[in-house]
């Protein structure tokens, strides 16, 4: 959930690592922290709660031109955000100096132990005990860094991905993973090393790294080819060597106030990128060859078991209701968090579909983990190349959505809603469940999205008035039916992530069971009616609100008269075939978030307590 960031070469290091911090930031937010090698084998700390602009005040002016240095910015697990909880940590010699993200579970009895023997702890934290269990190691055995993390982490119960430096040593970084990405970027003649949660900190410097596996470590030494051994057994791996496939363009603003509002203005470019190549019109078939490879598999399931979390939840209910209708494949959507320890019924013959946009959920990579070692076929949809959860499946299919760095998920859903179709019309057809002709009117109707979600985006400022209306409400219910109840849920997700507005999302008729008490003069109700599937249903549902004076938002499709009628807000989509419509309903519910938490102050693209990339559980 942290973020952590390292350089090791010819250059100054505090400019590469505080710019790699502001990128991870994305992953937490609550404090930062920074350390510096200086020329006295000595160490510039400088750490703080805050962010990392607060970071960057006071380290600015007093940091030393060192060319190793390690970075982090904090989620909190272990102790409150406070500076000194904030990482990196330092042994009790001095030493040793650590960066980490993920959880240490058995801290507390390796504190008691190291307690004993006379080590002391200025923290909370789990972080400052592993530092210090390293050092013992290496003390006690008297042997190399490398070997005393190694040896260290075989004691530790828990996820980590860690940055270790000896102060003795300003050439080297020891790096180490387990249930926490981390990844490895390769200067030319391997004279500059950079070390990162993700890639992002390092794509304009080199187009080379490694990610590292569970349970791999790596000693990283300038002039030197990276050495990479496994932890339990200290057996060399040979790096598979990956070219990036980011660019600097992509993980910048553009000019977009938010990085949210600029995901979700890049939407029509995602969906367009994430059928590119598969969506095949003229042809009038869908070319997949992560699903063709294994066509057998899917087309004998008997079962297909969704597991997600959080917006790829949400995404997965949408698939639900592509498979059984297109495919007629009976379908199970579980929560990652919740499937993982309630000793589900896996059959050889399910195929589980793990959905994440980082590939890293933590929840979700154990689920995969489960699944597989009950026989089940797994199959990944996620966004990121080289991620944990595209290694770990025995196949699956990239989103090519492109990075998403607000923290409140905008295109990784209607891209992986735009996978999950695909797959689920490509069945269909081959079952026999949708005709050759109807497949090609899905096929043509589908390649129109990206062209309809920029027509929707030109409504910017109908929808902005919207938001000035109810921003100050306390709470707000979210409707939707059929393909558009996941929508609802999306919807009311996305308001109380980024405004912290209270918000829930039901099936339209669920309303009668409970919320409709809920209903006043002050409450906004937004309602999906698309004219498609139960909209009688809706309506009936809509006059239900109005006689009891709640405040509709209506989205409807284009040429609705009888909710006009009714609402007091209509928002239009353009027509599209029914299973299509949450790429579009989805859309002004995102803007409608947006402008509601621009207007109330929120910090849009970090809001509080929240973190993109969750890989701890």
């Amino acid at each position: 959930m942290c973020g952590i960031t390292g350089y090791v070469g010819y250059r100054e290091a505090y400019p590469i690592v505080i710019k790699g911090l502001e990128r991870l930031e994305y992953r937490g937010y609550d404090s930062a922290g920074i350390v510096l090698s200086n020329n006295n084998n000595g160490i510039d700390l400088y750490k703080t709660k805050g962010k990392v602009s607060d970071l960057k005040q006071i380290a600015e002016e007093k940091r030393s031109t060192s060319t190793l240095g390690l970075g982090h910015t904090r989620w909190a697990t272990h102790g409150v955000p406070n500076d000194v909880n904030s990482h990196p940590h330092v042994s009790n010699s001095g030493n040793l100096v650590i960066v980490h993200n993920g959880i240490i579970e058995n801290y507390d009895t390796l504190r008691q132990e190291l307690i004993t023997r006379g080590y002391t702890f200025q923290s909370d934290t789990d972080t400052e005990v592993l530092v210090n269990l390293i050092e013992e190691i290496k003390t006690q055995n008297n042997c190399k860094l490398g070997k005393a993390v190694q040896l260290a982490l075989t004691q530790v119960v828990g996820a980590y991905a860690i940055a270790v430096y000896d102060i003795n040593k300003s050439n080297e970084i020891v790096v180490a993973r387990l249930g926490s990405p981390i990844a490895i970027g390769i200067g030319k003649d391997n004279k500059e090393f950079f070390v990162a949660s993700d890639a992002s900190p390092f794509i304009e410097y080199t187009s080379d790294a490694i990610y590292l596996n569970d349970e791999e470590l790596a000693v990283i030494k300038l002039d030197r080819d990276i050495k990479v051994f496994k932890i339990e057994d200290d057996s060399t791996v040979t790096p598979n060597i990956q070219e990036l496939q980011l660019n600097l363009e992509q993980i910048e603003k553009g000019g977009y106030e938010h990085f949210m509002l600029k995901e979700i203005h890049e939407q029509p470019d995602a969906i367009r990128d994430t059928y590119r190549g598969r969506l095949l019109v003229d042809k009038g078939i869908i070319k997949m060859g992560s699903v063709d490879n294994n066509i057998t598999k899917f087309l004998n399931a008997k079962r297909i078991i969704i597991v997600a979390c959080g917006t790829s939840w949400h995404a997965g209910l949408t698939a639900e209701y592509l498979f059984e209708d297109i495919a007629r494949i009976p379908v199970e959507v579980e929560y990652a968090s919740e499937f993982r320890y309630r000793n589900p019924v896996i059959n050889k013959d399910d195929i589980v579909i793990a959905v994440s946009q980082s590939g890293e959920t933590a929840d979700t990579l154990a689920a995969i983990k489960l699944a597989k070692s009950q026989g089940a076929f797994v199959f990944g949809v996620c966004n990121v190349v080289g991620s944990s959860i595209a290694r770990e499946t025995n196949s699956g299919a990239y989103t090519h959505a492109g990075p998403e760095i607000g923290v409140a998920s905008t295109k990784a859903f209607t891209t992986q809603i735009t996978v999950l179709a695909l797959i689920a019309l490509k069945l269909g057809n081959l079952k026999g469940e949708i005709s050759n002709s109807a497949l090609h009117t899905y096929l043509r109707q589908m390649s129109l999205i990206p062209d309809k979600v920029t027509e929707l985006l030109k409504i910017n400022d109908k929808i902005e008035a919207i938001a000035e209306i109810y921003k100050d409400a306390p709470n707000c219910l979210y409707l939707g039916r059929g393909y558009n109840f996941p929508v609802a849920l999306e919807g009311a997700l996305k308001l109380k992530e980024i405004s912290y507005i209270h918000a829930e999302g039901y099936p339209a008729a669920e309303m009668k069971h409970g919320p409709i008490a809920l209903i006043d003069e002050s409450m906004p109700v937004v309602v999906i009616a698309t004219r498609k599937g139960h909209y009688e249903k809706v309506v009936s549902n809509i006059q239900e609100i109005k006689s009891r004076k709640g405040k509709i938002i209506a989205v409807v499709m284009e040429g609705d008269k009888t909710v006009k009628e009714i609402a007091d807000h209509v928002i239009e989509i353009p027509d599209t075939l029914e299973p299509f419509t949450p790429l579009l309903t989805t859309i002004p519910l995102q803007l409608l978030s947006y402008h509601i938490a621009v207007m109330r102050g929120c910090n849009v693209d970090q809001p509080r307590n929240l973190a993109k990339s969750v890989t701890v559980e």
